[in-house]
């Protein structure tokens, strides 16, 4: 059993996916501080010095807290871009695949029951 999970996790995608998870926590945090330090302070000067992380409202003892599902949209969006922006460097850089020349063609399936129909003929 122990030398079937070090066989699992030797492969290379359990790493690049342990390596992808790890790097995308660290850069979480990037973009966390982008979003809190730069982008929403930057909103809220050109939307007159609001700051819409403290927008929401309760109902009972419930808190909607709206501004913070803008501020979680905001991160999802600069992560999503950044990762579309590296997927799409990394397609560039990877050598693009030549395709197989094709097989030439063969007979028909008519050609090959004339065949057998000329061969049972000849016999």
């Amino acid at each position: 059993m122990l030398n079937e999970f070090k066989a699992f996790i030797s492969k290379g995608n359990v790493l690049d996916l342990a390596v992808g998870i790890i790097i995308g926590a660290a850069f979480t945090a990037i973009v966390t501080s982008l979003v809190d330090d730069l982008i929403q302070p930057l909103i809220g000067m050109i939307i007159g010095g609001i700051d819409f992380s403290s927008w929401g409202f309760s109902i009972g003892d419930a808190k909607f807290a709206i501004g913070n599902f803008i501020t979680a949209i905001i991160k999802f969006l600069i992560v999503a871009w950044v990762v579309f922006l590296i997927v799409k460097a990394v397609n560039r850089m990877m050598p693009k695949k030549e395709e197989a020349p094709a097989a030439p063609a063969g007979p028909s399936d008519n050609d090959l029951l004339k065949e057998i129909l000329a061969t049972l003929k000849a016999k």
